[in-house]
C-alpha cells in the first residue's frame, strides 16, 4: 500500500475529503481529529494493520506522517 492510499484510508477514516491531507499536514488543524476521529482511527489501525494503538501513541502523533510511520512498522 502506498504512502497516498494510506492517506486516502485516514482521510475515509476521519470523513474529510480526498486530497485534504498530507505527511506534513498537522493533525491539530484537522477539525474532525477529535476524540470521535482517534477512537475511528484506533479502530481502522487495529482491522487494517492488526496495530494496537495507545493512548501515549495517540498523544505522540503531532502529523499525519506519525501515523505513516506506524502504519510502515506493520
Amino acid at each position: 500500500m502506498t504512502d497516498q492510499e494510506k492517506i486516502a484510508l485516514i482521510e475515509d477514516t476521519l470523513e474529510i475529503d480526498e486530497g485534504t491531507l498530507t505527511a506534513d499536514t498537522l493533525l491539530e488543524d484537522v477539525d474532525e481529529y477529535d476524540s470521535m476521529g482517534k477512537l475511528s482511527l484506533i479502530v481502522m489501525m487495529d482491522d487494517e494493520f492488526e496495530v494496537k494503538l495507545t493512548g501515549d501513541m495517540i498523544k505522540g502523533f503531532v502529523t499525519v506522517g506519525d501515523i505513516l510511520a506506524v502504519m510502515e512498522q506493520a
